[in-house]
């Protein structure tokens, strides 16, 4: 079985402090959360698509002057864009992680060193802060792997059962039962909150994330040789245990997933834009 390479404890002091900074934005998936018949990236927000929107925040940012996009193999729209930045391509896979893998192999073709940082943004969060952009950069400099913006999270959190669980309840439904136990209908899975969740240490993670080159190829093909199920690149370095930084990002920088989140970035472009 191959191995990952442990990197010596963590000391900011031996890290390279003053990296090249290489932009990413995955721009491959489908959304299919979101439902429409075009790809999510490509959604029409004030004359321009989220895609061209979260370029242009990158290029607000004092360290970035290119991106990587990486894109389904079928794109057909991103090449037919203007962008705010000199805009390379690179094919991207069926998972999220796949096609970062792609975008890493791609910047590590192209020369960059192992040291170096790559800045990887969802291009479905248009609305991200040029300063956070730049805060979290700054962050990465001085740590050994790597940092992601985030927000403490600020909603009471539910951890839930299903329904399935509750059926020896509902046999004998009475409209009393129905009213305590929610058994209106036996058939269809509900769930029922089961404890809260201490928020306390919980943190929502969001983009760019940043981390070093080097580092993030070796635990994306951990992530590979495993399969491990990943949801962000945090994730992989978390598996590891190798620890990544969190800086408070701003709670405007939402990404667009279902169909209600369009109305909410709508009001917040605009905003940023007075």
């Amino acid at each position: 079985m191959n191995t990952i390479l442990r990197t010596p404890p963590y000391e900011p002091r031996l890290m390279n402090t003053t990296p090249n900074i290489h932009a990413m934005i995955v721009a491959a998936g489908r959304g299919s959360r979101f439902g429409a018949s075009i790809a999510k990236q490509y959604t029409m927000l004030q004359g321009q698509t989220l895609l061209q929107h979260s370029v242009a925040r990158l290029a607000d940012s004092a360290y970035i002057d290119s991106c990587l996009l990486v894109v389904a193999a079928d794109d057909s729209i991103a090449q037919t864009l203007n962008f705010a930045l000199p805009i390379y391509y690179a094919i991207g896979g069926a998972e999220r992680w796949q096609s970062v893998q792609a975008g890493v192999e791609a910047i590590i073709n192209a020369g960059a060193a192992t040291t170096d940082l790559v800045v990887i943004h969802d291009a479905a969060r248009p609305a991200v802060p040029s300063h956070d952009i730049d805060q979290v950069i700054k962050a990465a400099m001085l740590e050994p792997y790597g940092a992601i913006l985030a927000t403490p999270v600020a909603d009471t959190l539910k951890q839930a059962y299903s329904s399935s669980d509750t059926a020896l309840l509902c046999k004998e439904p009475s409209a009393k039962a129905e009213l305590i136990n929610g058994c209106s209908d036996h058939h269809i899975p509900h769930a029922y909150a089961q404890k809260t969740i201490d928020r306390s240490n919980m943190w929502q993670a969001q983009t760019p994330q940043v981390f070093r080159l080097g580092q993030l190829k070796q635990v994306l093909a951990y992530v590979s040789e495993h399969k491990l199920a990943i949801t962000d690149e945090a994730s992989a370095f978390e598996y590891l245990k190798l620890p990544i930084r969190l800086v408070t990002g701003s709670r405007q920088n939402i990404k667009l997933t279902y169909p209600d989140d369009a109305i909410l970035l709508a009001a917040i472009v605009t905003a940023q834009s007075q």
